[in-house]
């Protein structure tokens, strides 16, 4: 690599770091807690954020910044996942209207899940998934939905990253982690008790491409004094298998499965 090459990837970096230094709930941040946030020197700081402001990617908020609408007007350009949540989102509706809890809509990104769509319902406690939000993988239903028909090495990759303690009840034993998503991988249905938040259950199945590889999973979250996973489970899985089956070969998966999980999958899509 030439330094020309080296100091583009330094400056993509930074400013990749800097808007990824704000979290849900900030408002605007000086420079100061850029450079907290960033590691970044605050001379860094505040020459980038200059070249952001101006192009649109940051505003001034009197002596703070806040993300700049320009980032709105891209992310809509994003349309790569457009059509599997337009397809979803009747869906998902339906899920939430039977059940009256939250009905997620996520795919697996790295070790983290990324939510394409969160609607919240009227008898669901409040979550900490929103839509763009990110959580890890091992912790949610919607990631171990996904992960369980993935190829080995997204699950090393997993594990390797290490198994953070989200509650109480987070699996953090890769064995236990393994174990789980076989039973997933046999029945289907990915169930969360406790292991992303107290108080919390959820159920997610995932969402297949024409091979038979997971391109997303949709899930159903509520109260645990409240919401029954095995009584939703048969929503959930009649959802994911309708979206899969409607979208067919239009989804795209990060990647192929085992071809020992492809026969299992397809056979059992057949069969429904």
């Amino acid at each position: 690599m030439c330094p020309a090459e080296r100091n583009d990837g330094v400056l993509v970096s930074r400013i990749a770091a800097l808007l990824t230094a704000f979290s849900p709930g900030d408002d605007a941040l000086g420079v100061s807690e850029l450079a907290r946030r960033t590691g970044l020197p605050k001379s860094s700081v505040h020459r980038l954020t200059v070249h952001l402001c101006q192009v649109g990617l940051l505003e001034r908020s009197g002596t703070a910044l806040r993300l700049g609408l320009k980032l709105f007007e891209i992310g809509q350009l994003a349309t790569g996942h457009r059509g599997l949540v337009d397809a979803a989102r009747p869906l998902s509706a339906d899920l939430r209207s039977a059940t009256r809890h939250t009905v997620h809509l996520a795919r697996l990104e790295g070790v983290e899940v990324v939510y394409l769509e969160v609607l919240p319902g009227p008898d669901a406690p409040n979550l900490p998934s929103r839509v763009g939000g990110r959580m890890p993988a091992h912790a949610t239903a919607v990631g171990k939905a996904v992960l369980a028909f993935s190829p080995t090495a997204a699950v090393d990759a997993v594990i390797a990253g290490g198994l953070s303690r989200v509650s109480t009840r987070t699996i953090t034993s890769p064995a236990l982690l393994r174990r789980q998503l076989a039973k997933v991988r046999e029945d289907g249905v990915a169930y969360e008790r406790e292991e992303s938040g107290r108080g919390t259950v959820c159920v997610a199945c995932p969402v297949l491409d024409d091979a038979g590889a997971p391109a997303a999973a949709i899930s159903v979250a509520g109260w645990s004094t409240r919401m029954r996973p095995m009584q939703v489970a048969p929503a959930v899985r009649a959802a994911a298998l309708t979206l899969s089956r409607t979208l067919g070969p239009a989804l795209t998966a990060p990647s192929p499965p085992p071809t020992a999980h492809r026969g299992g999958v397809r056979a059992e899509r057949s069969d429904m």
